[in-house]
């Protein structure tokens, strides 16, 4: 499964730079995980129902293009591989003249909420991924 979410860089996301700041961009792919999991019916009311939080251990992302106040911006979120406990989304985010703008891949486990620790990832999220290959 795959979504899309549109954004409008707002004033206070602009650094000293003129441009967004570096910071920002990774609340911009956390607003695309969120739209995400609410398309695959995943909200974080229904995750907890399920045992289960979901928690970002790893982000690399790659700056391509700056991006300024007032403009549109796209996130794309989609689902690449699944592990036990672990999954991986890739995440990009587009300019209106679709140019890259950023890129990352986003590594999150599944968290027991009473343990705390690590936990198989449950079926209701494994099955947005694609089969493995």
């Amino acid at each position: 499964m795959k979504t899309s979410l549109d954004i409008i860089v707002r004033p206070t996301e602009i650094d000293v730079n003129g441009h967004v700041n570096n910071a920002k961009y990774l609340e911009y792919l956390e607003w695309g995980r969120e739209e995400w999991y609410e398309a695959g019916d995943l909200q974080y009311d229904v995750l907890k129902r399920l045992g289960v939080q979901t928690v970002t251990v790893n982000i690399n992302i790659n700056y391509r293009k700056e991006c300024g106040q007032g403009e549109r911006l796209t996130i794309v979120t989609e689902p690449e591989s699944m592990g036990r406990t672990s999954y991986v989304m890739a995440q990009r985010i587009y300019n209106e003249q679709h140019e890259l703008c950023a890129d990352a891949i986003v590594i999150s486990v599944a968290m027991d909420v009473n343990s705390r620790k690590s936990r198989p990832v449950p079926e209701e999220l494994r099955r947005l991924f694609p089969a493995p290959a």
